[in-house]
């Protein structure tokens, strides 16, 4: 909502402002007495002011007195008078009517009483640019005894405005006890500037369930215009529990110039009274009473009442159960009791009586730390003796002690620490009706006066103790509260649980609507403070005098608390022994240091082994000592697993190893923007802390709504409710933009991972899974790696806790920073509530280089020179680790061996072919010799050769070769020496010319 303008202020102050008008018509009637009523003016410089006539229908008389000096601008009258106008004296109110004298008081809430004014916001606009006008119907509306605000999400300003002659205040009585709705009270002036107004005046404390708490602000004199402004983040689909405002109250005018009638229900009795009274119950009285009307036999009231009803018949929602107390012999026994006031009538037809009082039974076993003493009544174990109940109290053994604690199994009566109340909205009381009624084996909601009543059950515990036996965990939990519950209703009922810290701010830890089965609930205190547990039972938050749903009915059969500085025991817990060297006695017990367990053998302090944290409920045995996750490591304290931001990967005989630091610290992911139903603009900001910075959980988120009263009671607020820190926490944003705030509004935080489960490439750990499939597909040959977290705080819709998984994936193209994104297909991060899934991308999640990530590449041979370089292997999929090393070059010849190896080789056979071509000629040229004389020889006529006679002359050589008549080729050559090779033994055959045959044959 924006401020309102110079137009809505000018508006306002018209609103405010008397009108002031005198006929001049001359054919109208004279004003008579009942026609006008008299006003003062505007006081002047010297303090002085006029009286004049103002008509009630302008235009319809004439001739008003004229007029005359008033009263001095200092005057006023007290309590319980009024300025009477025609006489400008104070005159006593009468009975049936008050006045607060120089003082406004707004209590009557039948309809929006004169001058106040409803101021819905527009908002901007919607998702899609469209504007929203959907909170026209939003207003704060009239309950009869109180005002109550919007539930919605609209921003909702009641208005009123007032002149003051003199400095003054507002205080007004209110109810404020969902944190989900914004309340804030501010001032402007004339001009509609806002007043000056420190936080603490400005925004509104939260008050319990069913409490009234007064609030008041230092007004100025002159025109004030007051703000009473809401409105609701309804992000999470529940509806808020609106603000309640009862009494309105100003201080500072300078006069009133009539009483104010008591309202129907009240009187007062005498004249000249300040307030009015309520009329008891089975009475009744009409607006301006000065007595109460007793109700008919047969007709009912109940305090306040402006009439009488008809009384019902009696059924069973009339009347309940107690249990008595333990008498001389151990008995109890149930009686019945109509439910007060009783309201209902017997002796008529249909009507239910009071059942008859149950049988005397033995009496429940007495509370764990309790022992039944002589008079049958449970009495509190002395120091360092311990009992189940049931036997007397033992002292506990050398070398243990006591568990101390509260656990309250049997209820036959309240524990003295406990304590029940019923209070009503409208006037903050029941008529000292219990809330709650003790049942033997439970306690359940009481009757109450009516069904909008809030039945509250409180637990006081002064502070918390570690044992001795427990002093070695330092996982930050001094004490842990634990119940056992169920709800059984038909209408809206809700169960709060809340606790009150220091009694400084009560807070909601959980709530529950509708029925819910029996279940078990548990929460841890972080912190070492005195604090009031609470249960406050509601059936329903509508706006009801009778009692149409009391079958509806809330029980608590357990309550447990651990760690109780003046708690009882159940039972005793061995505990580490002293030092054998120490010079006191060997069986005293003697705190452990932060991670030390007890060792089972010799109950000395033993220091848990590396990597192991002491996570459990003891410390006795080294089985205490649990192993941290994959790849997480323990602190010093050995109190929490975190991650060192270095993980390494073996994978097909591969060493992947990644440096993670880049990312270790705090990193913010805002999601949104969204849009509720009636188009409140929110966003969802995650903190995440990936490491853990060697334990400590880094990531803090804090609202930053203040609900304190005092600059003290912030601080200590804000260390432990305002604010959590974890691994990985949530909030919700409401940004100036899309509700007309002056600032951001941050709340709802949450933590999303107190634990590092730890961290792998499997996608499942713990019982938590991954689900890759929710983000794009791993294109990229390094695996994703999975951090895996979880919250064991419980909510009503996650019973096993809130769990969270970061994938860290490798995108050489991202910084190494990275950047995170959480699933398209869950914009808030998780689909269920419950598991949040996050995907961080960056450059820092590819593994360190290493020699496999790059190749070589050698140049040509140049100059006798040749050069190798490196390159990474593409895609590049690593950083940091080895670097490329640098080129290098080494000499080298311009032939290379190959061409060396080739070369050769064809010399030698071309020398080779040379050499038999040298032969083959050689021998041929023999041969044709050889052929020629043999040629010359057969040519003589009539001489045959001489047997075995070749023609050799001396000094040739014998040879053998074949030779032919006609002149061979060179390919018949070969072939015959191929021949004469095969066959050395044949004999040669020497072709002759036909005269040659003849002379052979002859």
């Amino acid at each position: 909502m924006q401020e309102p303008g110079w137009t809505s202020c000018f508006v306002l102050l018209l609103l405010a402002a008397p009108a002031s008008f005198t006929s001049t018509g001359g054919d109208l009637r004279p004003c008579q007495k009942k026609d006008f009523y008299y006003q003062y003016t505007e006081c002047d410089s010297t303090g002085s002011r006029w009286r004049v006539a103002i008509p009630l229908d302008p235009g319809s008389c004439s001739d008003l007195p004229p007029p005359t000096r008033g009263t001095d601008c200092s005057f006023s009258c007290q309590a319980g008078m009024f300025l009477e106008m025609s006489t400008q004296q104070c005159t006593p109110c009468a009975a049936g009517s008050y006045s607060l004298g120089s003082g406004l008081r707004f209590d009557q809430w039948d309809a929006i009483p004169v001058g106040f004014t409803n101021l819905a916001s527009f908002l901007d606009s919607g998702p899609n640019g469209e504007d929203v006008q959907s909170c026209n119907s939003s207003s704060w509306m009239p309950q009869g005894m109180y005002l109550e605000s919007n539930r919605d999400e609209c921003t909702v300003s009641l208005v009123y405005v007032v002149h003051l002659e003199k400095q003054g205040s507002v205080s007004f009585t209110y109810q404020y006890p969902d944190n989900n709705l914004l309340f804030e009270f501010y001032v402007q002036n004339e001009q509609c500037q806002e007043m000056a107004q420190a936080d603490d005046q400005k925004w509104i404390k939260v008050t319990s369930n069913g409490d009234w708490d007064t609030h008041t602000v230092s007004l100025k004199s002159g025109t004030n215009i007051l703000y009473w402004r809401t409105t609701g983040i309804l992000v999470g689909g529940k509806m808020v529990k609106p603000v309640l405002l009862k009494t309105i109250q100003i201080e500072g005018v300078a006069y009133t110039s009539e009483c104010f009638p008591c309202r129907p229900g009240w009187f007062s009795s005498m004249p000249g009274s300040s307030s009015c009274q309520p009329c008891p119950s089975n009475t009744y009285s009409v607006k301006g009473s000065s007595s109460c009307t007793p109700c008919p036999e047969h007709l009912y009231s109940l305090e306040g009442w402006a009439e009488c009803k008809v009384r019902p018949p009696c059924s069973e929602r009339d009347y309940f159960q107690i249990h008595t107390a333990c008498d001389g012999e151990g008995k109890t026994q149930v009686l019945y009791r109509w439910v007060e006031p009783k309201i209902c009538v017997e002796n008529v037809t249909g009507a239910a009586e009071l059942p008859a009082t149950g049988q005397r039974e033995p009496c429940p076993p007495c509370n764990p730390g309790y022992y039944n003493s002589n008079d049958s009544t449970c009495s509190p174990c002395p120091p360092r003796t311990h009992s189940d109940g049931t036997y007397a109290c033992a002292e506990c053994p050398a070398g243990t002690e006591p568990v101390l604690g509260y656990e309250y199994k049997w209820w036959n009566v309240l524990p003295p620490n406990m304590k029940t109340s019923c209070l009503n909205v409208g006037n903050s009381k029941c008529d000292d009706m219990n809330g709650w009624e003790v049942a033997g084996d439970h306690i359940r909601s009481g009757a109450g006066s009516s069904d909008n009543n809030y039945l509250i059950l409180s637990l006081h515990v002064p502070g918390f103790k570690v044992p001795a036996s427990l002093s070695g965990m330092t996982g930050g939990e001094f004490g842990r509260i634990t119940f056992v519950f169920e709800t059984l209703c038909s209408a809206d009922c809700e169960l709060y649980f809340m606790m009150d810290v220091n009694t400084k701010s009560t807070t909601v830890v959980e709530s529950w609507e509708g029925s819910k089965e029996r279940q078990l609930f548990s929460h841890s205190m972080t912190r070492n403070a005195s604090v009031t547990y609470t249960w406050a039972f509601q059936r329903t938050n509508h706006a009801l005098d009778v009692r149409r749903y009391v079958g509806d009915v809330a029980k608590i059969y357990s309550v447990s608390v651990t760690n109780v500085v003046d708690g009882v025991a159940s039972a005793c817990r061995a505990c580490a022994l002293v030092p054998q060297n120490s010079q006191r006695a060997g069986s005293s017990c003697v705190p452990c240091p932060a991670g030390f367990y007890i060792d089972r053998n010799t109950n000395r302090c033993q220091e848990c082994p590396p990597n192991t944290h002491l996570a459990g409920r003891h410390t006795y045995g080294e089985d205490a000592c649990i192993a941290c996750g994959p790849g997480s490591v323990s602190n010093k304290e050995h109190s929490r697993c975190y991650s060192d931001c270095s993980f390494t990967l073996t994978e097909n005989n591969r060493t992947l190893t990644f440096d993670l630091s880049p990312m270790s610290d705090v990193v913010s992911l805002t999601v949104g923007p969204s849009f509720t139903s009636k188009g409140t603009k929110y966003l969802h900001l995650f903190n995440v802390s990936l490491c853990g910075h060697e334990g400590r959980r880094a990531a803090v988120c804090t609202d930053n709504v203040t609900d304190v009263a005092t600059k003290e009671e912030r601080g200590d607020v804000a260390q432990f409710v305002n604010s959590v820190d974890s691994f990985i926490c949530q909030s919700t944003i409401i940004p100036t933009d899309g509700r007309g705030f002056r600032m951001v509004i941050s709340s709802q935080s949450v933590s999303l991972a107190d634990t590092f489960m730890g961290v792998t490439v499997e996608a499942v750990l713990g019982g938590v899974s991954a689900e890759p499939g929710l983000f794009p597909e791993n294109t990229r040959d390094v695996p994703d790696i999975n951090f895996f977290y979880r919250s064991t705080q419980v909510t009503a819709s996650c019973d096993q806790g809130r769990s969270s998984v970061i994938i860290v994936r490798c995108n050489p193209e991202r910084s190494e920073r990275g950047e995170i994104s959480v699933p398209s297909s869950c914009p808030a991060g998780t689909c269920d509530g419950c598991t949040f899934h996050f995907l961080w991308e960056s450059a820092s999640a590819c593994p360190r280089c290493t020699a496999d990530d790059y190749h070589r590449i050698e140049g040509a041979c140049k100059g006798g020179t040749q050069q190798t370089l490196f390159m990474w292997n593409e895609p590049k999929l690593c950083v940091k680790g080895v670097s490329l090393p640098p080129p290098s070059s080494s000499p080298c010849e311009v032939i290379a061996l190959w061409l060396k190896m080739g070369l050769g080789g064809g010399a030698f056979v071309a020398l080779l072919l040379v050499s038999l071509t040298f032969y083959f000629w050689k021998k041929n040229k023999r041969l044709e010799y050889k052929y020629s004389r043999l040629v010359m020889s057969a040519n003589k006529e009539c001489e045959l050769p001489a047997a075995d006679s070749c023609g050799l002359t001396e000094g040739e050589e014998p040879d053998d070769d074949v030779v032919y008549a006609q002149k061979p080729s060179l390919l018949g050559k070969l072939r015959a020496i191929a021949n004469k090779h095969e066959d050395r033994e044949s004999s040669e055959s020497v072709q002759l010319n036909s005269q040659s045959d003849r002379w052979a044959l002859g």
